[in-house]
């Protein structure tokens, strides 16, 4: 990843319009205030350039639709049939 300056943020920050700069002023405190986990799996993705981020969704919407195809008749028998209250018929 390349390197990110203060003056790239800065900039950055002056073309946000005004009514998003709460937001942003709260992320950034937040950002200095607390300590994060530098290894995790969200920020991690975070930090992968947009092309990276669409191939790794890509490729986790691809198994997802193996598994889904792989138990859509078990998925069919808990879903399917009629929608019954069995309380109203007593």
């Amino acid at each position: 990843m390349e390197t990110i300056t203060y003056n790239d943020i800065q900039n950055l920050i002056q073309q946000l319009p005004n009514s998003k700069l709460p937001v942003a002023y709260r992320l950034l405190i937040e950002l200095a205030e607390k300590d994060f986990d530098f290894e995790s799996p969200q920020l991690n993705s975070m930090l992968l350039s947009l092309e990276e981020r669409h191939k790794m969704l890509a490729k986790q919407a691809e198994l997802m639709k193996i598994y889904y195809d792989q138990t859509s008749d078990e998925r069919q028998e808990w879903q399917g049939g009629d929608f019954f209250d069995e309380y109203q018929t007593r």
